[in-house]
């Protein structure tokens, strides 16, 4: 019998144990996710949606180096949303633009690193 085709007891499914260790890290990210303030809650869900509405294959969220300009653009777009559903205007703008950017940041982030198991890759 050929013994160098048998494979060792914890070499034949090796896999599952290199899943949970970042399973355990997207189970992490989604529980601190549901701790952010509610306001913070409305603007990433409102950057979410924008989000899947221009994730595509070749989409310039996926470029290796996004464009400066267009990140501001989208960041535009979800302030008129933010301003278009907000009842109540914001009392500081810029600060709100600067927050909404970067909760963008993260979700393009994970967006990025996000592979189609949908297990985070660090």
């Amino acid at each position: 019998m050929n013994r160098s085709r048998i494979l060792p007891f914890y070499m034949a499914y090796p896999l599952p144990l290199y899943y949970q260790a970042e399973d355990s890290v997207t189970r992490d990210l989604e529980y601190l996710q549901q701790m952010y303030p509610m306001q913070a809650k409305k603007y990433q869900k409102v950057i979410a949606e924008t989000l899947e509405s221009i994730d595509y294959e070749g989409s310039m969220i996926y470029d290796e180096y996004p464009d400066k300009w267009q990140i501001y653009r989208l960041t535009q777009m979800i302030m008129d949303k933010i301003e278009k559903e907000s009842e109540t205007p914001e009392t500081d703008p810029e600060r709100t633009r600067e927050f909404v950017q970067i909760l963008l940041f993260y979700e393009i982030y994970k967006k990025r690193h996000l592979n189609r198991n949908g297990i985070l890759k660090f």
